[in-house]
Protein backbone atom coordinates (compact mmCIF):
# COMPACT_ATOMS: atom_id res chain seq x y z
CA UNK A 1 0.00 0.00 0.00
CA UNK A 2 1.28 3.46 -0.88
CA UNK A 3 0.26 5.87 1.88
CA UNK A 4 -1.31 9.15 0.80
CA UNK A 5 -1.35 11.97 3.30
CA UNK A 6 -4.55 13.78 4.16
CA UNK A 7 -2.68 17.05 3.73
CA UNK A 8 -0.42 17.77 0.77
CA UNK A 9 1.96 20.03 2.68
CA UNK A 10 5.54 18.74 2.67
CA UNK A 11 7.94 19.34 5.52
CA UNK A 12 11.69 19.06 5.92
CA UNK A 13 13.56 17.24 8.67
CA UNK A 14 17.09 18.39 7.87
CA UNK A 15 16.80 21.34 10.27
CA UNK A 16 16.63 18.76 13.06
CA UNK A 17 19.58 16.76 11.75
CA UNK A 18 17.38 14.03 10.23
CA UNK A 19 18.51 13.26 6.68
CA UNK A 20 17.10 11.23 3.78
CA UNK A 21 14.05 10.11 5.75
CA UNK A 22 10.75 9.21 4.08
CA UNK A 23 8.21 11.43 5.79
CA UNK A 24 4.59 10.36 6.23
CA UNK A 25 3.07 13.64 7.36
CA UNK A 26 -0.28 14.01 9.08
CA UNK A 27 -1.63 10.64 7.98
CA UNK A 28 -5.29 10.06 8.91
CA UNK A 29 -5.97 7.49 11.65
CA UNK A 30 -7.47 4.93 9.25
CA UNK A 31 -4.29 4.91 7.19
CA UNK A 32 -2.07 4.56 10.24
CA UNK A 33 -4.26 1.68 11.39
CA UNK A 34 -3.89 -0.10 8.04
CA UNK A 35 -0.11 0.41 7.97
CA UNK A 36 0.23 -1.11 11.46
CA UNK A 37 -1.73 -4.19 10.43
CA UNK A 38 0.23 -4.61 7.17
CA UNK A 39 3.52 -4.31 9.05
CA UNK A 40 2.40 -6.87 11.61
CA UNK A 41 2.55 -4.28 14.39
CA UNK A 42 -1.11 -4.47 15.37
CA UNK A 43 -4.38 -6.39 15.27
CA UNK A 44 -7.88 -5.16 14.48
CA UNK A 45 -10.27 -6.15 17.29
CA UNK A 46 -13.95 -6.99 16.90
CA UNK A 47 -14.87 -3.41 17.90
CA UNK A 48 -12.70 -2.04 15.08
CA UNK A 49 -10.01 -0.67 17.41
CA UNK A 50 -6.31 -1.32 16.82
CA UNK A 51 -4.52 -3.40 19.48
CA UNK A 52 -0.74 -3.16 19.79
CA UNK A 53 1.97 -4.11 22.27
CA UNK A 54 4.39 -1.47 23.49
CA UNK A 55 7.23 -3.93 24.10
CA UNK A 56 9.45 -4.16 27.14
CA UNK A 57 7.96 -1.09 28.79
CA UNK A 58 4.24 -1.14 29.54
CA UNK A 59 4.26 1.93 31.76
CA UNK A 60 6.22 5.06 32.47
CA UNK A 61 9.74 4.85 33.85
CA UNK A 62 9.98 7.77 36.33
CA UNK A 63 13.64 7.13 37.18
CA UNK A 64 14.54 7.61 33.52
CA UNK A 65 12.86 10.98 33.06
CA UNK A 66 15.32 13.89 33.06
CA UNK A 67 15.35 17.68 32.73
CA UNK A 68 18.35 19.41 31.19
CA UNK A 69 19.98 21.70 33.74
CA UNK A 70 20.80 25.06 32.17
CA UNK A 71 20.49 28.76 32.92
CA UNK A 72 16.72 28.64 32.44
CA UNK A 73 16.05 25.72 34.77
CA UNK A 74 18.93 25.79 37.27
CA UNK A 75 17.27 27.92 39.96
CA UNK A 76 13.61 27.13 39.22
CA UNK A 77 13.26 23.36 39.05
CA UNK A 78 12.77 21.31 42.22
CA UNK A 79 15.74 19.01 41.61
CA UNK A 80 15.89 15.56 43.19
CA UNK A 81 14.64 12.04 42.67
CA UNK A 82 11.65 13.27 40.63
CA UNK A 83 13.30 15.99 38.56
CA UNK A 84 16.66 14.47 37.72
CA UNK A 85 19.20 16.87 36.18
CA UNK A 86 20.76 15.98 32.82
CA UNK A 87 23.96 17.48 31.47
CA UNK A 88 23.42 19.97 28.64
CA UNK A 89 26.36 18.80 26.52
CA UNK A 90 25.27 15.17 26.83
CA UNK A 91 21.77 16.14 25.73
CA UNK A 92 23.08 17.60 22.48
CA UNK A 93 25.27 14.57 21.82
CA UNK A 94 22.38 12.21 22.49
CA UNK A 95 20.11 14.24 20.24
CA UNK A 96 22.66 13.97 17.43
CA UNK A 97 22.81 10.19 17.88
CA UNK A 98 19.01 9.99 17.79
CA UNK A 99 18.69 12.09 14.64
CA UNK A 100 21.33 9.93 12.96
CA UNK A 101 19.32 6.87 13.97
CA UNK A 102 16.13 8.40 12.54
CA UNK A 103 17.80 9.33 9.25
CA UNK A 104 17.20 7.07 6.21
CA UNK A 105 14.01 5.68 7.81
CA UNK A 106 10.29 5.90 7.24
CA UNK A 107 9.02 8.36 9.81
CA UNK A 108 5.55 9.45 10.88
CA UNK A 109 5.32 13.16 11.64
CA UNK A 110 2.38 14.97 13.17
CA UNK A 111 1.73 18.59 14.02
CA UNK A 112 -0.74 19.17 16.82
CA UNK A 113 -1.67 21.55 19.60
CA UNK A 114 -1.83 21.41 23.37
CA UNK A 115 -4.23 23.61 25.40
CA UNK A 116 -7.84 24.11 24.31
CA UNK A 117 -7.89 27.76 25.44
CA UNK A 118 -6.78 29.73 22.37
CA UNK A 119 -4.75 32.10 24.55
CA UNK A 120 -2.45 29.29 25.70
CA UNK A 121 -2.36 27.06 22.61
CA UNK A 122 1.07 25.47 22.08
CA UNK A 123 2.25 23.95 18.81
CA UNK A 124 3.82 20.50 19.12
CA UNK A 125 5.58 18.61 16.32
CA UNK A 126 6.08 14.90 17.04
CA UNK A 127 8.41 12.71 14.99
CA UNK A 128 7.56 9.02 15.49
CA UNK A 129 9.46 5.92 14.47
CA UNK A 130 6.31 3.77 14.59
CA UNK A 131 2.90 4.42 12.99
CA UNK A 132 0.92 3.42 16.10
CA UNK A 133 2.80 6.00 18.17
CA UNK A 134 1.65 8.58 15.62
CA UNK A 135 -1.94 7.35 15.97
CA UNK A 136 -1.61 7.93 19.72
CA UNK A 137 -0.50 11.51 19.05
CA UNK A 138 -3.51 12.03 16.75
CA UNK A 139 -5.82 10.73 19.47
CA UNK A 140 -4.35 12.58 22.42
CA UNK A 141 -3.51 16.07 21.18
CA UNK A 142 -5.66 18.80 19.67
CA UNK A 143 -6.04 18.30 15.93
CA UNK A 144 -5.33 21.34 13.72
CA UNK A 145 -7.51 22.34 10.78
CA UNK A 146 -6.05 22.45 7.27
CA UNK A 147 -5.71 26.23 7.52
CA UNK A 148 -3.88 25.92 10.84
CA UNK A 149 -1.52 23.35 9.33
CA UNK A 150 -0.63 25.60 6.42
CA UNK A 151 0.77 28.17 8.85
CA UNK A 152 1.82 25.79 11.61
CA UNK A 153 4.87 26.65 13.68
CA UNK A 154 5.96 24.28 16.38
CA UNK A 155 6.77 25.62 19.83
CA UNK A 156 8.09 22.21 20.92
CA UNK A 157 9.63 19.24 19.12
CA UNK A 158 9.30 15.63 20.31
CA UNK A 159 11.63 12.98 18.86
CA UNK A 160 10.21 9.54 19.64
CA UNK A 161 12.32 6.48 18.74
CA UNK A 162 11.41 3.34 20.70
CA UNK A 163 14.02 1.33 18.78
CA UNK A 164 16.89 3.62 19.73
CA UNK A 165 18.69 2.48 22.86
CA UNK A 166 21.05 4.69 24.81
CA UNK A 167 24.43 3.58 26.13
CA UNK A 168 24.31 4.68 29.78
CA UNK A 169 28.09 4.83 30.21
CA UNK A 170 28.46 7.14 27.21
CA UNK A 171 25.13 8.96 27.07
CA UNK A 172 24.62 9.72 30.77
CA UNK A 173 21.28 7.93 31.08
CA UNK A 174 20.44 5.42 33.81
CA UNK A 175 19.66 2.65 31.35
CA UNK A 176 18.79 2.23 27.66
CA UNK A 177 15.42 4.04 27.84
CA UNK A 178 14.97 7.73 28.55
CA UNK A 179 12.71 10.78 28.33
CA UNK A 180 14.67 14.04 28.45
CA UNK A 181 13.24 17.57 28.40
CA UNK A 182 15.29 20.60 27.34
CA UNK A 183 13.47 23.86 28.08
CA UNK A 184 16.23 25.87 26.44
CA UNK A 185 16.08 23.83 23.21
CA UNK A 186 12.30 23.25 23.51
CA UNK A 187 12.92 19.64 22.55
CA UNK A 188 11.98 16.32 24.13
CA UNK A 189 13.91 13.13 23.43
CA UNK A 190 12.14 9.81 24.07
CA UNK A 191 14.00 6.62 23.27
CA UNK A 192 14.23 2.94 24.17
CA UNK A 193 10.58 2.66 25.20
CA UNK A 194 7.41 2.15 23.18
CA UNK A 195 5.08 3.16 26.01
CA UNK A 196 3.06 5.98 24.47
CA UNK A 197 2.24 7.61 27.80
CA UNK A 198 5.78 8.99 27.89
CA UNK A 199 4.84 11.32 25.01
CA UNK A 200 1.81 12.89 26.64
CA UNK A 201 3.36 13.12 30.09
CA UNK A 202 6.45 14.86 28.73
CA UNK A 203 4.29 17.61 27.27
CA UNK A 204 2.34 17.72 30.56
CA UNK A 205 5.66 18.25 32.39
CA UNK A 206 6.48 21.12 30.04
CA UNK A 207 3.14 22.81 30.71
CA UNK A 208 3.52 22.24 34.45
CA UNK A 209 6.63 24.40 34.30
CA UNK A 210 5.68 27.02 31.73
CA UNK A 211 2.10 27.83 32.78
CA UNK A 212 2.76 28.72 36.46
CA UNK A 213 6.01 30.58 35.83
CA UNK A 214 5.05 32.46 32.66
CA UNK A 215 1.23 32.50 32.44
CA UNK A 216 0.02 32.64 36.07
CA UNK A 217 -2.02 29.52 35.34
CA UNK A 218 -2.31 26.45 37.57
CA UNK A 219 -1.69 23.15 35.75
CA UNK A 220 -3.60 20.21 37.21
CA UNK A 221 -3.47 16.42 36.94
CA UNK A 222 -7.22 16.05 36.94
CA UNK A 223 -10.33 15.31 34.92
CA UNK A 224 -13.18 17.78 34.55
CA UNK A 225 -16.79 17.92 33.43
CA UNK A 226 -19.60 20.46 33.37
CA UNK A 227 -23.32 20.23 34.17
CA UNK A 228 -26.35 21.79 32.51
CA UNK A 229 -25.99 24.68 34.95
CA UNK A 230 -22.50 25.37 33.53
CA UNK A 231 -20.95 24.42 36.88
CA UNK A 232 -17.58 22.74 36.46
CA UNK A 233 -16.40 19.83 38.61
CA UNK A 234 -12.75 18.80 38.88
CA UNK A 235 -11.47 15.33 39.81
CA UNK A 236 -7.88 14.99 41.05
CA UNK A 237 -6.43 11.53 41.44
CA UNK A 238 -3.56 9.21 40.66
CA UNK A 239 -3.78 6.33 38.22
CA UNK A 240 -6.40 3.77 39.21
CA UNK A 241 -8.44 6.05 41.48
CA UNK A 242 -11.26 6.66 39.00
CA UNK A 243 -10.44 10.00 37.38
CA UNK A 244 -11.46 8.96 33.87
CA UNK A 245 -14.36 6.76 34.97
CA UNK A 246 -16.04 9.32 37.24
CA UNK A 247 -15.68 12.25 34.86
CA UNK A 248 -17.33 10.26 32.03
CA UNK A 249 -20.87 10.97 33.20
CA UNK A 250 -23.77 10.71 30.71
CA UNK A 251 -25.51 13.57 32.53
CA UNK A 252 -22.56 15.95 32.31
CA UNK A 253 -20.36 17.13 29.45
CA UNK A 254 -16.76 15.93 29.56
CA UNK A 255 -14.11 18.67 29.38
CA UNK A 256 -11.20 16.24 29.66
CA UNK A 257 -9.99 13.19 31.57
CA UNK A 258 -6.44 13.93 32.72
CA UNK A 259 -4.72 17.31 32.29
CA UNK A 260 -6.12 20.82 32.70
CA UNK A 261 -5.21 24.42 33.38
CA UNK A 262 -6.96 26.90 35.72
CA UNK A 263 -6.37 30.44 34.50
CA UNK A 264 -6.07 33.68 36.43
CA UNK A 265 -9.49 34.73 35.09
CA UNK A 266 -11.08 31.49 36.33
CA UNK A 267 -11.33 29.41 33.18
CA UNK A 268 -10.72 25.65 33.16
CA UNK A 269 -9.29 24.24 29.93
CA UNK A 270 -8.19 20.84 28.71
CA UNK A 271 -4.58 20.38 27.62
CA UNK A 272 -5.48 17.47 25.36
CA UNK A 273 -7.75 16.35 22.56
CA UNK A 274 -8.33 12.80 23.73
CA UNK A 275 -8.51 10.33 26.59
CA UNK A 276 -6.04 7.71 27.82
CA UNK A 277 -7.97 5.31 30.01
CA UNK A 278 -7.09 2.17 31.92
CA UNK A 279 -9.13 -0.78 30.65
CA UNK A 280 -8.36 -3.42 33.28
CA UNK A 281 -11.64 -5.23 34.01
CA UNK A 282 -13.51 -2.83 31.75
CA UNK A 283 -17.19 -3.65 31.19
CA UNK A 284 -19.98 -1.98 29.27
CA UNK A 285 -22.27 -2.19 32.30
CA UNK A 286 -19.88 -0.38 34.66
CA UNK A 287 -18.26 2.12 32.26
CA UNK A 288 -20.41 2.42 29.14
CA UNK A 289 -18.88 5.69 27.86
CA UNK A 290 -15.34 4.33 27.84
CA UNK A 291 -16.42 0.90 26.56
CA UNK A 292 -18.30 2.42 23.63
CA UNK A 293 -15.41 4.76 22.80
CA UNK A 294 -13.27 1.74 21.92
CA UNK A 295 -14.07 1.60 18.23
CA UNK A 296 -12.36 2.33 14.92
CA UNK A 297 -9.66 4.92 15.58
CA UNK A 298 -9.06 3.89 19.19
CA UNK A 299 -5.67 2.40 20.14
CA UNK A 300 -5.57 -0.44 22.68
CA UNK A 301 -2.26 -1.17 24.40
CA UNK A 302 -1.03 -4.47 25.83
CA UNK A 303 -4.42 -6.21 25.95
CA UNK A 304 -5.00 -9.86 25.13
CA UNK A 305 -6.98 -10.46 21.92
CA UNK A 306 -8.33 -13.95 21.24
CA UNK A 307 -8.68 -15.73 17.89
CA UNK A 308 -12.15 -14.23 17.45
CA UNK A 309 -10.64 -10.73 17.80
CA UNK A 310 -12.34 -10.22 21.17
CA UNK A 311 -10.47 -8.42 23.95
CA UNK A 312 -10.18 -10.06 27.36
CA UNK A 313 -10.14 -7.02 29.61
CA UNK A 314 -9.60 -9.15 32.70
CA UNK A 315 -6.33 -10.61 31.39
CA UNK A 316 -3.26 -8.99 32.94
CA UNK A 317 -0.68 -11.42 31.53
CA UNK A 318 1.16 -8.60 29.76
CA UNK A 319 0.52 -5.90 32.37
CA UNK A 320 -2.19 -4.67 34.76
CA UNK A 321 -1.67 -1.27 33.08
CA UNK A 322 -3.71 -2.07 29.96
CA UNK A 323 -4.75 1.15 28.22
CA UNK A 324 -6.78 2.71 25.44
CA UNK A 325 -6.39 6.09 23.76
CA UNK A 326 -9.16 7.66 21.72
CA UNK A 327 -10.02 11.15 20.48
CA UNK A 328 -12.37 12.96 22.82
CA UNK A 329 -15.13 13.00 20.20
CA UNK A 330 -15.48 9.23 20.73
CA UNK A 331 -17.30 10.27 23.91
CA UNK A 332 -20.82 11.34 22.98
CA UNK A 333 -21.39 13.99 25.65
CA UNK A 334 -18.47 16.45 25.48
CA UNK A 335 -17.94 20.15 26.01
CA UNK A 336 -17.04 22.05 22.81
CA UNK A 337 -14.53 23.57 23.01
CA UNK A 338 -12.95 21.78 25.97
CA UNK A 339 -13.24 24.81 28.25
CA UNK A 340 -15.30 25.38 31.39
CA UNK A 341 -16.09 28.04 33.97
CA UNK A 342 -14.75 28.41 37.48
CA UNK A 343 -15.32 25.12 39.40
CA UNK A 344 -17.90 24.85 42.15
CA UNK A 345 -16.68 21.48 43.45
CA UNK A 346 -13.29 19.74 43.52
CA UNK A 347 -12.95 16.03 44.29
CA UNK A 348 -9.73 14.45 45.53
CA UNK A 349 -9.87 10.76 44.62
CA UNK A 350 -7.90 8.15 46.53
CA UNK A 351 -7.98 4.36 46.37
CA UNK A 352 -7.30 3.66 50.05
CA UNK A 353 -6.32 -0.02 50.17
CA UNK A 354 -6.23 0.17 53.99
CA UNK A 355 -9.99 0.71 53.96
CA UNK A 356 -10.00 3.36 56.69
CA UNK A 357 -10.76 6.67 54.95
CA UNK A 358 -14.44 7.63 54.67
CA UNK A 359 -15.95 7.11 51.21
CA UNK A 360 -16.75 10.83 51.18
CA UNK A 361 -15.72 13.70 53.43
CA UNK A 362 -15.66 17.47 53.15
CA UNK A 363 -12.36 19.29 53.62
CA UNK A 364 -11.53 22.67 55.08
CA UNK A 365 -9.18 24.90 53.01
CA UNK A 366 -6.26 23.83 55.19
CA UNK A 367 -7.13 20.15 54.88
CA UNK A 368 -7.57 20.56 51.13
CA UNK A 369 -4.10 22.06 50.74
CA UNK A 370 -2.62 19.36 52.99
CA UNK A 371 -4.21 16.49 51.07
CA UNK A 372 -3.31 18.12 47.74
CA UNK A 373 0.36 18.28 48.71
CA UNK A 374 0.19 14.73 50.10
CA UNK A 375 -1.49 13.19 47.04
CA UNK A 376 -2.30 9.89 48.75
CA UNK A 377 -3.35 6.59 47.28
CA UNK A 378 -2.17 3.04 48.03
CA UNK A 379 -0.41 0.22 46.25
CA UNK A 380 -2.06 -3.15 46.68
CA UNK A 381 -0.51 -6.57 47.00
CA UNK A 382 0.69 -8.03 43.73
CA UNK A 383 1.11 -4.77 41.81
CA UNK A 384 4.86 -4.71 42.39
CA UNK A 385 7.46 -7.29 43.34
CA UNK A 386 7.71 -7.54 47.13
CA UNK A 387 4.39 -5.82 47.82
CA UNK A 388 2.48 -8.32 49.98
CA UNK A 389 0.15 -5.94 51.83
CA UNK A 390 -1.17 -2.42 51.19
CA UNK A 391 1.54 0.23 50.99
CA UNK A 392 0.86 4.00 51.26
CA UNK A 393 1.79 5.87 48.10
CA UNK A 394 2.15 9.65 48.11
CA UNK A 395 2.53 11.72 44.96
CA UNK A 396 2.55 15.46 45.64
CA UNK A 397 -0.24 17.40 43.90
CA UNK A 398 -1.57 14.07 42.62
CA UNK A 399 1.09 14.17 39.93
CA UNK A 400 4.59 14.56 41.37
CA UNK A 401 6.37 12.76 38.49
CA UNK A 402 5.26 15.57 36.16
CA UNK A 403 5.76 18.59 38.43
CA UNK A 404 9.06 20.44 37.83
CA UNK A 405 8.39 23.07 40.54
CA UNK A 406 8.21 22.55 44.30
CA UNK A 407 4.79 21.08 45.30
CA UNK A 408 3.99 23.97 47.63
CA UNK A 409 4.12 26.30 44.62
CA UNK A 410 1.14 24.49 43.08
CA UNK A 411 -0.59 24.05 46.46
CA UNK A 412 -0.45 27.77 47.21
CA UNK A 413 -1.88 28.56 43.77
CA UNK A 414 -4.70 26.07 44.34
CA UNK A 415 -5.41 27.39 47.84
CA UNK A 416 -5.62 30.98 46.57
CA UNK A 417 -8.01 29.96 43.78
CA UNK A 418 -10.17 27.96 46.18
CA UNK A 419 -10.56 30.94 48.51
CA UNK A 420 -11.23 33.35 45.65
CA UNK A 421 -13.93 31.17 44.09
CA UNK A 422 -15.40 29.66 47.27
CA UNK A 423 -15.06 26.18 45.82
CA UNK A 424 -15.95 23.11 47.92
CA UNK A 425 -13.36 20.33 48.20
CA UNK A 426 -14.31 16.72 48.88
CA UNK A 427 -12.13 13.68 49.61
CA UNK A 428 -13.52 10.57 47.89
CA UNK A 429 -12.25 7.10 48.77
CA UNK A 430 -12.78 4.82 45.77
CA UNK A 431 -10.71 2.11 47.48
CA UNK A 432 -11.64 -0.51 50.04
CA UNK A 433 -14.40 -0.80 52.61
CA UNK A 434 -15.09 -3.36 55.34
CA UNK A 435 -11.38 -3.97 55.87
CA UNK A 436 -8.09 -3.58 53.99
CA UNK A 437 -7.28 -5.11 50.62
CA UNK A 438 -7.56 -8.89 50.89
CA UNK A 439 -10.24 -8.71 53.59
CA UNK A 440 -12.64 -5.95 52.59
CA UNK A 441 -14.01 -5.20 49.14
CA UNK A 442 -13.68 -2.36 46.65
CA UNK A 443 -16.18 0.45 47.08
CA UNK A 444 -19.05 -0.09 44.67
CA UNK A 445 -18.97 2.34 41.75
CA UNK A 446 -22.72 2.97 42.05
CA UNK A 447 -22.22 4.28 45.59
CA UNK A 448 -19.33 6.54 44.61
CA UNK A 449 -21.37 7.95 41.74
CA UNK A 450 -24.32 8.52 44.09
CA UNK A 451 -22.11 10.46 46.54
CA UNK A 452 -20.67 12.63 43.78
CA UNK A 453 -24.13 13.25 42.33
CA UNK A 454 -25.35 14.28 45.79
CA UNK A 455 -22.56 16.86 45.96
CA UNK A 456 -23.28 18.17 42.47
CA UNK A 457 -27.01 18.36 43.24
CA UNK A 458 -26.36 20.26 46.50
CA UNK A 459 -27.92 17.48 48.61
CA UNK A 460 -25.46 17.85 51.50
CA UNK A 461 -25.85 20.30 54.36
CA UNK A 462 -23.23 22.92 55.31
CA UNK A 463 -20.14 21.52 57.03
CA UNK A 464 -21.09 22.72 60.53
CA UNK A 465 -24.41 20.87 60.47
CA UNK A 466 -25.12 17.96 62.83
CA UNK A 467 -25.47 15.69 59.79
CA UNK A 468 -21.67 15.41 59.72
CA UNK A 469 -19.37 13.33 61.92
CA UNK A 470 -15.79 14.49 62.50
CA UNK A 471 -13.42 11.58 61.97
CA UNK A 472 -11.41 11.16 65.17
CA UNK A 473 -8.18 10.14 63.41
CA UNK A 474 -8.18 12.24 60.23
CA UNK A 475 -10.32 15.16 61.42
CA UNK A 476 -12.39 15.31 58.21
CA UNK A 477 -16.15 15.87 58.16
CA UNK A 478 -18.00 12.80 56.90
CA UNK A 479 -21.72 12.98 56.05
CA UNK A 480 -23.95 10.67 58.07
CA UNK A 481 -26.38 10.08 55.19
CA UNK A 482 -26.48 10.34 51.41
CA UNK A 483 -29.25 9.63 48.89
CA UNK A 484 -28.75 6.22 47.27
CA UNK A 485 -26.11 5.05 49.77
CA UNK A 486 -26.73 2.90 52.88
CA UNK A 487 -25.82 4.85 56.03
CA UNK A 488 -23.41 2.16 57.23
CA UNK A 489 -21.37 2.46 54.00
CA UNK A 490 -20.60 6.09 54.90
CA UNK A 491 -18.90 5.01 58.13
CA UNK A 492 -15.75 2.99 57.45
CA UNK A 493 -15.58 2.02 61.13
CA UNK A 494 -19.02 0.39 60.98
CA UNK A 495 -18.16 -1.57 57.83
CA UNK A 496 -15.20 -3.18 59.60
CA UNK A 497 -17.20 -4.58 62.51
CA UNK A 498 -14.04 -4.45 64.64
CA UNK A 499 -13.33 -1.07 66.21
CA UNK A 500 -9.94 -2.01 67.66
CA UNK A 501 -8.57 -3.26 64.33
CA UNK A 502 -10.06 -0.30 62.48
CA UNK A 503 -8.56 2.39 64.69
CA UNK A 504 -5.17 0.65 64.80
CA UNK A 505 -5.03 0.63 60.99
CA UNK A 506 -6.35 4.20 60.71
CA UNK A 507 -3.73 5.42 63.17
CA UNK A 508 -1.01 3.62 61.22
CA UNK A 509 -2.06 5.34 57.99
CA UNK A 510 -2.28 8.74 59.67
CA UNK A 511 1.28 8.33 60.92
CA UNK A 512 2.35 7.58 57.33
CA UNK A 513 0.73 10.86 56.25
CA UNK A 514 2.68 12.78 58.88
CA UNK A 515 5.96 11.07 58.04
CA UNK A 516 5.52 11.83 54.36
CA UNK A 517 4.69 15.49 55.06
CA UNK A 518 7.84 16.18 57.04
CA UNK A 519 9.72 17.07 53.84
CA UNK A 520 7.14 19.79 53.10
CA UNK A 521 6.72 21.28 56.60
CA UNK A 522 9.37 23.97 56.18
CA UNK A 523 7.52 25.33 53.14
CA UNK A 524 3.95 24.99 54.49
CA UNK A 525 2.03 27.82 56.19
CA UNK A 526 0.09 27.47 59.45
CA UNK A 527 -3.25 26.82 57.75
CA UNK A 528 -1.82 23.88 55.80
CA UNK A 529 -0.15 22.45 58.91
CA UNK A 530 -3.48 22.61 60.74
CA UNK A 531 -4.93 20.39 58.02
CA UNK A 532 -2.89 17.40 59.21
CA UNK A 533 -4.61 14.39 60.82
CA UNK A 534 -5.07 15.06 64.57
CA UNK A 535 -4.67 11.27 65.06
CA UNK A 536 -7.15 11.16 67.97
Amino acid sequence: MAPTALFTKTIAMTQYGIKNATIHYQLPPEELHQICVLLGQGTTTDSGALAIETGKFTGRSPKDRFIVIDEYTRDKVWWGAINIPFDKAKFYRLKEKMTTYLSDRKLYVRDAFACADERYKMGVRVVNEFPWSNLFVYNMFLRPSEDELENFKEDWLVLNAPGFKADPEIDGTRQENFAIISFEEKTILIGGTGYTGEIKKSIFSVLNFVLPTEKNTLPMHCSANVGEDDQTAIFFGLSGTGKTTLSADPNRKLIGDDEHGWTADDTIFNFEGGCYAKVINLSEAQEPDIFNAIKRGALLENVIVDHQKQVDYSNTSITPNTRVSYPIHHIENIQKPSVGNNPKHIFFLTADAFGVLPPISKLTPGQAAYHFISGYTAKVAGTEAGVNEPVPSFSACFGAPFMPLHPTHYAEMLSAKMKKSGVNVWLINTGWTGGPYGIGKRMELKYTRAMINAVLNDSFSPINHEDYHTHSVFGVAQPRSCPGVPDEVLSPRQTWGNDEAYYATAHKLAVSFKENFKKFEAHANEEILEGQPPLG
